[in-house]
């Protein structure tokens, strides 16, 4: 089984841009997108020509803003949305399937914004939805893919130096955040698996950034430790894979 994740930075305009063969390259079973920027309907229609799928969407009230989506060749067992706290449930960033051995948790993660001013908000969602994961996880171990808007370490940023606490994604806030999914048992997959590999994930459309490769690592699938050490066999990023100011990354499970 395999499953990948793209933020699209929207997907009506990812439609435009060869999102069909992207899929077709891909070859998943599950394809987890963030940052639709569409509501529910406008998320069917846009995938209505993508054949072999079943769709699932948890769009935000404010039209054109965030949302998530969730592709998937066989029916979970069940689709939910959102994390059940009102205050967070509005931006659409979360979709929860349930499969017979784990449940798969698509996020988009809320971005602290320029100048930080939305870095508070962003540690209470940080805490909301680390509960929310460890809550899941008393049930069955659990996969979350999709793009947490932080690069975790040195390694996973081209400049360090000059974005360490100044810039959103790359604040020890932020760092503490995903610290403490590590702590909760959570592991990040592509570090896992290729601990000293410099991949990144997302560039600016600034300055020819991808073409120079000065980019950051924020996407991610972290999952339970004992079922990513027993059933996840490989874990990759897609630089080669275009349509967005995000590649893709994926896990097989055997």
């Amino acid at each position: 089984m395999k499953i990948a994740s793209w933020n699209v930075n929207g997907l009506r305009a990812a439609m435009k841009k060869d999102f069909t063969r992207s899929l077709d390259t891909l070859q998943a079973d599950v394809l987890c997108l963030q940052e639709t920027k569409a509501q529910d309907a406008q998320v069917v229609a846009a995938l209505e020509g993508v054949d072999g799928y079943h769709v699932y969407s948890n769009s935000a009230v404010r039209k054109g803003y965030s949302g998530v989506a969730m592709l998937t060749r066989e029916h979970p067992l069940g689709v939910t949305a959102d994390i059940d706290i009102q205050a967070h449930d509005r931006e659409g960033r979360v979709l929860t399937a349930e499969f017979a051995d784990f449940y798969l948790v698509t996020v988009y993660t809320p971005n602290s914004g320029n100048e930080l001013l939305r870095l508070p908000y962003r540690e209470t969602w940080d805490a909301a939805f680390l509960a929310f994961a460890k809550k899941l996880q008393e049930k069955k171990p659990v996969l979350i893919c999709g793009d947490l808007n932080v690069a975790h370490t040195d390694i996973d940023i081209a400049r360090p130096k000059a974005n360490y606490n100044k810039t959103a994604g790359f604040t020890q806030k932020e760092i503490d955040g995903m610290d403490r999914m590590i702590a909760a048992g959570f592991v990040d997959t592509f570090r896992h698996l290729h601990p000293d590999t410099i991949k990144y994930t997302w560039w600016s459309f600034r300055a020819g950034a991808r073409a120079r490769n000065v980019g950051w690592r924020i996407d991610y699938v972290l999952g339970t430790r004992a079922f990513v050490e027993q059933r996840v066999r490989s874990a990759e990023i897609w630089n080669d894979i275009f349509g967005s100011d995000h590649c893709p990354v994926s896990v097989e499970l055997q």
